[in-house]
This record gives C-alpha cells, structure tokens and sequence, in this order.
C-alpha cells in the first residue's frame, strides 16, 4: 500500500484537508495565491491519483484551455469604466477590452480553476460508497442516513444499464429514428416512460430488500467494509493545513 496513493485514504481526510483552501481561495483577488494552489492541486492529483492517460490529457489541455476561455470571457464582462485607466488591449467598434478587465478575469478562472482542481484530489480517489462508511463510522451520521445515500448512489450505474436496454430495444425495433434535433427529442420522450417505469421497480426492490434486513430496526448497525482513519490521514490533514497557511500566511 504505497503512501503516495490517494485512493487508499479515507475520503473524510481529502475532503477536510481540503476544504479550508477552497474557502480561502474563493476570497482571493491576487493572480499568485490561487496560480500556486491550483499548481500544488494539480500536482498532487497526478502523482496521488494514478489518473488514465485521457484524464492526464484533459487536466493537461482542457484544464488551460478552460482558463484560457474564462479568463476572456470574464474579462469582458468586467465593467469598462472601472478599469478604463489601464492600458487599451483590443477595440472593436464599440467594444473595448482593457489589461486591467483581462487581469481580473484571469484572477477570476484562476480561482474557479484552483477550486475545481482541489475538488477533483478527492473526487478522482473517492468511491462514493466509501465516503458514505466514513461519515457513518467518523462522523456519526446516522446509517439510516447514509445507508440511504448508498442506495442512491447505486441507481446511477442501475439507470445507465436500464438505458443501454432501451436503447437497445428501440433499435432493434427500428425506432432509433434521424439524426434532426426533433428525432432527438421524440427519441429521448421515448425513454423517459420506460426508464421512469425501471426506477420504481428497482426502488420496490431494494426497499423491500432493506425491509428484509429490518434496516431501521436498530440504533446501529454492523459494517461490512470498514473504513478506518488512521495516522496517516490525520498526517495529511495535517500537511495541507500547514500547506494552507503557509500559502496564506
């Protein structure tokens, strides 16, 4: 179990270490504060995610493309009057895009950048099951809570399967339809009856399922899989606190 991998902490340890970042990076109006976070956030993904190759691509290329397009984007929608004392970049009849407009909306993609990168270090190495365990054995939530959270999370894989088959039927039956948007849209209506009719039956069954195992029935309840917080959690909370207050400090 090799220390560096992310995947083998306890998914309470990602979320509060890094959670006083977020909240402190959102406050910023500086270009270093969230460039550095956003650098240690990337940096600690891919050496402590084990990502694919594709996502290395997209955190290598989408990652500054998408900065590169919000920092435009907001810099155009930055009031002229409040920066029209900086320098004239670009002037398009009667648009006008001034240096000061540009910083500040490179400050601003920055800063969403920068969070959205320190959401994926626990969101990339986090089962949502295991993230349900720890709350329920750390955070005292109640299982019947977070039993119920579990469940949820398992219809989405259920209703990604459940649509496959459909799909699958309807072109079996020759009713995939155009490519128009209208055969689009006719086509989706189509799923809708059979997708919401495959949700409730597989809500009938796992709550009678739940019923069997006289879920509710007690104050606790045994776990299966235990997830444990251990040292080394308490270590890395520990770091990317000093890592927060040495950036702010």
């Amino acid at each position: 179990m090799s220390l560096l991998d992310l995947r083998t902490y306890n998914p309470l340890s990602k979320l509060f270490g890094t959670l006083p970042l977020m909240v402190l990076v959102i406050g910023t109006r500086d270009l270093r504060t969230p460039a550095v976070v956003g650098g240690a956030a990337l940096l600690l993904i891919l050496t402590g995610a084990r990502p694919t190759g594709r996502t290395v691509a997209w955190l290598l290329l989408g990652v500054p493309a998408a900065l590169a397009v919000m920092t435009v984007s907001f810099g155009v929608w930055t009031d002229p009057a409040r920066v029209s004392g900086t320098r004239l970049l670009v002037s398009v009849g009667g648009f006008e895009l001034w240096s000061r407009a540009l910083e500040t909306g490179l400050a601003t993609g920055l800063r969403l950048v920068a969070v959205m990168l320190l959401a994926l270090v626990g969101g990339l190495t986090t089962t949502g099951p295991d993230l349900v365990r720890s709350m329920i054995r750390q955070l005292r939530v109640p299982y019947r809570i977070g039993y119920s959270a579990l469940a949820a999370f398992r219809f989405v894989p259920r209703f990604r399967h459940e649509l496959d088959v459909i799909r699958s039927a309807h072109r079996v039956r020759g009713l995939a339809g155009g490519g128009g948007p209208i055969s689009g849209l006719r086509r989706y209506g189509g799923y809708a009856v059979p997708l919401l009719a495959g949700g409730i039956r597989h809500a009938e069954r796992v709550s009678l399922a739940m019923e069997s195992r006289a879920f509710g029935a007690h104050p606790t309840r045994t776990e299966r899989y235990v997830v444990p917080f251990r040292v080394r959690d308490a270590i890395l909370v520990s770091a990317l606190w000093c890592f927060t207050l040495g950036v702010f400090a």
